[in-house]
């Protein structure tokens, strides 16, 4: 029977057993890794911290697709590093390479012959090699400057060939590595985000309440003596939610929202007899121009409510609500 055909009737314990088996080897892969940490490591966190150039991270095959990643990684938090294809570099990418840099190659076995190549130039130039490889007798580790162990017993593939486990365990050192040196730099969550501009913690780190806040015509603001009406009247027209009720200078008064409008009807009241001074709540949360749009979430969810008015010297300059902050990515 080929073998196309003969896969659509494995069982299903047998997939869900191949799956768990592969998973309990990678995490032990990743577990070992921790007694292996010493002096070595720590070397290898002082070459990256003292160089002045870049962490130029190369490899081959899957070796080199998990090198990118730790470029990556690298780059986003702190140390400037980029990936260098090791087949490339004999052609005229050996030029990025530069002094006050620090190569990182991975390989397995250690003999990777793109890797090996590079040896003598990056001698000549005199640049520190720290390896991470799964054979500390290879070429590679014995001309390292640091050579990291990464050995794994077995690869999750069943026929102990697909680097699996390995690659794993790279990355896994990779990862550690990244982590440590972020914290040696004393790298914060601002650091990374403005390297993260892009993303949900860049815009919760740095979009301020003024960039997200509605002003001018389309805020909702009302005099205290206006009927309840008319105050309805601008909750619709502007469909935020609520209303400010202001002075004549704009001083903030207090507001009236959705939910006061529920707790108003059920007294039955007139709408054209109730003034907006007698129903609204005049003890009301606001929030400072200048404040992280993420700040505004927090006291959103601290207080149940959904709707701020931004004010400043007592002023009403804006205001905004959870929609707006769906629509600016902060939450």
């Amino acid at each position: 029977m080929p073998a196309a055909i003969a896969a659509r009737f494995v069982e299903d314990a047998a997939l869900l057993s191949a799956a768990r088996r592969a998973l309990a080897i990678e995490a032990r892969a990743v577990e070992s890794l921790g007694a292996r940490l010493g002096a070595e490591f720590v070397a290898a966190c002082r070459l990256c911290l003292g160089g002045t150039g870049r962490v130029i991270v190369t490899g081959i095959g899957k070796s080199g697709h998990v090198g990118r990643k730790i470029a990556a990684t690298l780059a986003s938090t702190g140390t400037p590093a980029f990936f260098l294809h090791a087949a490339e570099a004999g052609h005229g990418d050996l030029g990025m390479i530069t002094a006050g840099d620090v190569v990182l190659a991975l390989s397995n076995s250690g003999e990777s012959p793109e890797l090996v190549f590079l040896l003598p130039h990056l001698k000549r130039l005199a640049i520190p090699l720290i390896t991470l490889t799964g054979n500390l007798a290879s070429t590679l580790a014995r001309n390292a400057t640091v050579a990291l162990d990464v050995t794994v017993p077995e690869e999750a593939c069943p026929l102990n060939l697909a680097p699996t486990a390995s690659t794993t365990a790279m990355l896994a050192m990779g990862d550690a590595l990244a982590v440590t040196l972020l914290e040696a730099r004393g790298f914060t969550a601002t650091d990374f985000a403005r390297s993260h501009p892009g993303g949900m913690l860049g815009r919760r780190l740095f979009l301020r309440v003024e960039d997200i806040m509605r002003r001018g015509t389309d805020l909702p603001r009302i005099a205290p003596t206006a009927t309840l009406a008319q105050g309805l009247l601008e909750m619709s027209r502007k469909g935020l939610g609520m209303t400010v009720i202001v002075d004549p200078d704009d001083t903030v008064l207090g507001v009236f929202t959705d939910g006061d409008l529920r707790r108003v009807l059920d007294r039955q009241v007139d709408i054209h007899a109730l003034h907006m001074q007698d129903v609204m709540t005049a003890d009301c949360r606001t929030i400072g121009p200048q404040e992280l749009a993420a700040e505004g979430v927090h006291l959103m969810d601290q207080h149940r409510i959904t709707v701020l008015p931004v004010v400043a010297a007592g002023r009403l300059l804006g205001a905004f609500n959870v929609h707006d902050l769906l629509r600016a990515g902060v939450m």
